[in-house]
């Protein structure tokens, strides 16, 4: 009785593994087993990717290495031409210049006349030497006369005035027209306007060139101030050099 007990417990065992639905998934297992027992593994799918990669690795390692190879020996051939080189011009004798040959002069020409004093006769004497001395100043005298007829640059100045009335009253025309009868040599007078100032008032704002060796703003506002009917007072709003 005990052994029924015992035997259909067995089979109850059984019965619950699902081996018998995997069999072929443990029959691969145990292939493997008897593979590894004997020294011959075989590779599975995901083994096989991680060989395949590694190979992979490899081939691109050995691609490199070539490559590298190839530069360090180009280098190696450079190097080389450079102590080539280097012992070529070690080897060339020091202190070799290229310098200008003399002049060869030509010997005096001798002339067999029966006289003894005139027989050396140089034919190449001072009379170059003079002709070149006499075209070198004539040319420096001609580059002297040409810098002396060269115009001097005249220095020159843009000044716009502000000029004044006393009242809303003045004659601005009247006093515009006085400005502009101040003539001396190197003034010039340009355009004008009239700007408001307040209150009515208005203040004749002019341009004029002058050249600084001959007018300055000291003389044109003494020239300008006799005007004292119509002008109250000149201001300088802006300078500039040309």
């Amino acid at each position: 009785m005990p052994k029924k007990s015992t035997k259909m417990s067995g089979l109850q065992c059984l019965a619950t593994e699902n081996v018998w639905f995997d069999k072929q998934r443990y029959d691969d297992a145990e292939k493997c087993f008897y593979e590894g027992a004997n020294g011959t593994v075989t590779k599975s799918s995901s083994h096989g990717g991680g060989d395949q990669e590694l190979v992979s690795r490899m081939k691109g390692m050995e691609l490199e290495n070539q490559t590298l190879h190839k530069v360090v020996e180009e280098m190696r051939a450079a190097l080389q031409k450079l102590e080539l080189r280097v012992a070529s011009l070690e080897k060339s004798p020091a202190g070799v210049t290229c310098t200008k040959a003399a002049p060869v002069k030509a010997a005096p020409v001798k002339v067999e006349n029966g006289d003894d004093d005139d027989s050396d006769i140089d034919l190449f004497g001072s009379d170059d030497d003079e002709e070149a001395e006499r075209i070198k100043q004539e040319r420096l005298d001609a580059y002297a006369a040409k810098k002396s007829k060269k115009p001097a640059l005249i220095a020159k100045s843009s000044i716009l005035l502000d000029v004044k009335p006393w009242d809303d009253e003045t004659d601005m025309g009247k006093l515009e027209e006085c400005v502009r009868s101040v003539q001396m040599d190197g003034l010039l007078w340009g355009a004008s306007k009239l700007v408001p100032v307040g209150y009515g008032i208005k203040k004749l704002q002019i341009n004029c060139v002058v050249e600084d060796d001959k007018v300055g703003t000291d003389i044109l506002e003494e020239e300008l101030t006799k005007f004292e009917d119509y002008i109250q007072s000149i201001d300088v709003a802006a300078f500039n050099k040309i």
